[in-house]
């Protein structure tokens, strides 16, 4: 092959890919920058539709290609060079495996003969994600041969399909290149018009007809902006639905029974909130709503919506007394151990496990009946087969009276509690943002004590938050860009909340917000170390606990702030607090707010509150 003729294979090779993945849908693409993925990475500038996010870090770009993901509702491509590039994607790549969000990883990569023999930048890239990619394969080097090419536009409608079906999850391209690498401006250019025009004699042969269809996303809100040509292979899947007979059987059980639950923990699917709710009020069960399901807070029916059950079902008698006989539950594990220790406790309970994505997500072993259906269909199907007439009197039967009264009973005396405290503290953040967050806002918070304290004390509210967590793997990594991620991808206003050993891990992430001009509120709990720790056994071992679980670290983050051209704040008060957020959501660019607090004296303020729950539940009877 002359040199020419090779640089024609690579442009309409890579032009190929790139312009199929547009025509998917896929615009988003998170560039690493290097040498072997150059031809890609032309390819993905060029394109007059593409939107390019560049990144310094591949750990952090990982991370903010989930973020984009998870926000659009679609497959976010992610690319970088040859070598141990690729494997700093890994921590993204687990998250987005176990939290179900659509990614492809395009992983440029030495040709065959130059891989297993000492040639530098060069590591095994073949199948480098394991089982936690959907699928995996290593393309042949590029070639423009009529069946190749039409071979590429297949793979990658295979790619965006798999990234997006049951469960939805990352898909891995490995992709040889030879030098050179330099792809022909001209005729990408005159590739990308004739395809976006549909004039002119196409460059690419056309497939044959009986090719099977593309896969799109059946909520046209999904693809906001439909692309400029349809994609040369389409395929279509419908919503899973469980047969009538199931229906009806499942109807009965929950009609005659009175003593249920309903637990929608992280990641529920979009659009359960209003019919889960409604199914709830008619069956008069409680919902136990993790902050991150999507169903505590907002405009929908919250009668039966419980947020302070982290607190009420450790209480000793409380748990005793109300065991449930039916649980439904949606959505992954919630996040509150109370409520893994009170399904253990009463383990007769026959558990359903309601997932649209046909996985396992049940760790209790506990779980009675699986069902792998479409969770919004099946709450709109039950309440159809059950009426809505008796809605009134289920919510104010005695046990679902017991639960609402419950929850006002622990709001009140969370609530008082957190309003005696005038020095600043890790529990009064998220009731502070509770009241400061305005309607259409996004908070993401981060794992370890953050999101703990986002569960007990964050109440159900009717304006529409949406709070978002990366809950797969339950990482401390990526944070940061995560959340930026969601931002650029237009959740506005976004405050993210998390704790300093998270920000150290993905400093690097915060590029991202000077690079794009991202609007993001970061508020930091300083506690100088990991402060989870604090709460768990290890802290019997006092010689070694500070050394090996406390692990003060004495940065000063203010100079971080100004590396990335961020706001720096030291809220030292309420007052200083409330103005800093109000600014934060308020204003434009990068803002860092940090609150420090005390690792020791956050323990006494959290287990101080659980005997005064429990005394109040005691004096109105419970």
């Amino acid at each position: 092959m002359t040199t020419h003729d090779h640089i024609r294979a690579l442009t309409l090779w890579v032009g190929t890919l790139i312009d199929e993945l547009i025509a998917g849908g896929v615009r988003d693409i998170v560039i690493c920058p290097g040498s072997r993925s150059t031809p890609l990475a032309l390819a993905a500038a060029r394109h007059p539709q593409a939107q390019i996010w560049m990144h310094l870090d591949e750990r952090s770009a990982g991370f903010f290609a989930l973020g984009l993901a998870r926000q659009r509702g679609q497959p976010a491509a992610l690319l970088c060079t040859s070598g141990t590039a690729a494997a700093n994607f890994l921590p993204a790549v687990a998250e987005a495996d176990l939290a179900r969000v659509p990614l492809i990883l395009l992983t440029a990569d030495r040709p065959p003969e130059l891989r297993d023999n000492g040639a530098p930048q060069t590591i095994d890239q073949v199948r480098l994600f394991g089982s936690r990619a959907r699928w995996a394969t290593d393309l042949p080097t590029p070639d423009a041969r009529p069946g190749l090419l039409r071979y590429l536009q297949s793979t990658v409608a295979r790619s965006i399909a798999i990234s997006l079906g049951a469960p939805a999850g990352p898909v891995h391209l490995n992709l040889p290149f030879r030098e050179p690498l330099v792809p022909e401006r001209e005729l990408l250019a005159d590739l990308f018009a004739r395809q976006a025009t549909g004039s002119g004699a196409p460059l690419v042969p056309a497939p044959p007809a009986f090719l099977p269809p593309r896969f799109f996303p059946e909520d046209a809100a999904v693809l906001a902006e439909q692309p400029s040509r349809q994609a040369t292979v389409q395929a279509r899947v419908g919503a899973r639905q469980l047969d009538e007979a199931t229906l009806k059987t499942l109807a009965s059980r929950l009609a005659t029974t009175e003593r249920g639950l309903i637990i929608c923990g992280p990641e529920c699917a979009p659009g359960l909130a209003p019919v889960v709710t409604r199914l709830a009020a008619r069956l008069g069960y409680p919902v136990l709503a993790d902050p991150l399901s999507g169903v505590r807070c907002g405009p929908h029916d919250r009668t039966m919506v419980l947020a302070g059950y982290d607190a009420f079902v450790r209480d000793e008698a409380f748990a005793a007394r109300f065991a449930p006989e039916l649980v439904l539950r949606f959505g992954a594990m919630p996040t509150a151990k109370p409520v893994l220790q009170f399904l253990q406790r009463h383990a007769t309970a026959h558990q359903i496990v309601l997932d649209e994505g046909a996985g396992w997500r049940e760790p209790t072993s506990l779980a009675a009946t699986h069902l792998a259906c479409d969770s919004v269909t099946l709450c709109q199907a039950l309440t159809d087969l059950l009426g809505h007439e008796e809605t009134d009197a289920a919510v104010t039967k005695p046990w679902a009276a017991a639960w609402r009264s419950a929850e006002a009973v622990t709001q009140r005396v969370l609530g008082e509690a957190l309003r005696q405290r005038t020095v600043i503290n890790e529990p009064g953040i998220f009731a502070a943002l509770a009241e400061l967050l305005p309607d259409g806002s996004t908070l993401f918070v981060g794992n370890s004590m953050p999101v703990r304290d986002c569960d007990t004390f964050f109440p159900a509210v009717e304006r529409e938050i949406t709070i978002l967590g990366n809950r797969g793997a339950n990482g401390i990594d990526g944070l940061v860009s995560t959340a930026l991620g969601i931002a650029a991808a237009g959740a506005k206003p976004l405050v993210l909340v998390l704790g300093d050993i998270s920000l150290y891990h993905d400093a690097n992430g915060l590029l991202a917000a000077k690079l794009h001009q991202l609007d993001a509120t970061i508020i930091l709990i300083n506690n100088d170390g990991g402060g989870i720790f604090s709460f768990l056994p290890q802290t019997s071992e006092t010689d070694r606990f500070e050394l090996l679980f406390g692990t003060p670290h004495g940065l000063n983050f203010a100079p971080l702030a100004e590396i990335y051209g961020a706001r720096y704040t030291l809220a030292n008060d309420w007052a200083g607090f409330h103005t800093a957020v109000s600014a934060g959501i308020s204003g434009r660019g990068l803002h860092l707010i940090e609150v420090r607090t005390d690792r020791n004296q956050n323990v006494a303020d959290h287990r101080v509150l659980w005997p005064e729950v429990s005394a109040a539940l005691e004096e109105v009877g419970f």
